[in-house]
């Protein structure tokens, strides 16, 4: 059988490819699938534990069996519309955070609390010239209109926005905008928060930095346990407090 297999960060930059078509025995599992990149490349290995796989746009277990047809992401740690209303996008083009902002209000509510990511001009004392982000596009979307619905769900706000780049960014540009509106200031700061602790540790999107003696791949944090290591029941992210 054959199945498509998605690269991503550097992941993408140690195969030298963003993917390809792989073909296993029936009945495969996920991890013969690993085990495959492990016998052909000497340093993965190295990366291996540290990684999250999805299946079909959702995390998966290493004991998946896998079928004709099915993609497969190999995600590294990440750089950190929907039905029920939340502004959920990515854009390759500058977020203007009035305008977000301005479609979020209410006139029910007492606060909008946001979140506004930008780009800086160093880090960890080297000099930054610009930023490429990239995603996994659709298994990120549905994993940042969870978020939103979470958010919604257990911190009882009204609406929120998450709005995040692709793409070069220059410095000083806004990476990714979090806009939570509430009628009360509280839960609205702790679901702003949330969101965006949540979103750097569990949606796929990873961050180049380009310097001026050469560029590298942010590091991520590590995913938590149930989306590294995830049992049976498959599991999203870690739910709020």
């Amino acid at each position: 059988m054959k199945v498509v297999v998605l690269f991503f960060g550097t992941v993408k930059d140690l195969l030298r490819r963003s993917s390809e078509t792989v073909e296993l025995p029936e009945g495969a599992r996920v991890r013969e699938l690993i085990l495959h990149y492990a016998r052909s490349t000497s340093s993965f290995d190295a990366i291996a534990s540290s990684l999250a796989i999805a299946v079909n746009q959702e995390y998966s277990p290493l004991d998946r069996v896998l079928r004709e047809g099915d993609e497969v992401g190999l995600l590294p740690p990440v750089s950190g519309g929907s039905s029920s209303g939340e502004q959920v996008q990515f854009v390759r083009e500058r977020i203007i955070a009035e305008a977000v902002i301005g479609r979020l209000k209410q006139p029910a509510d007492g606060a909008v609390v946001v979140f506004d990511g930008v780009v800086r001009d160093n880090t960890r004392g080297r000099l930054t010239l610009y930023l490429d982000y990239e995603a996994y596009e659709s298994m990120a979307l549905k994993q940042m209109e969870l978020l939103a619905v979470e958010a919604r769900t257990h911190f009882a706000v009204r609406n929120v926005s998450i709005i995040h780049r692709l793409g070069r960014l220059e410095i000083g540009e806004t990476s990714v905008l979090i806009a939570v509106a509430a009628a009360h200031r509280g839960p609205a700061f702790d679901a702003c928060r949330w969101i965006i602790d949540t979103l750097k540790k569990t949606v796929p999107i990873w961050k180049k930095e380009y310097f001026e003696d050469g560029a590298v791949w942010a590091d991520g944090e590590a995913f938590p346990e149930e989306i590294r290591r995830p049992g049976t029941q498959q599991s999203r992210s870690v739910h709020p407090k």
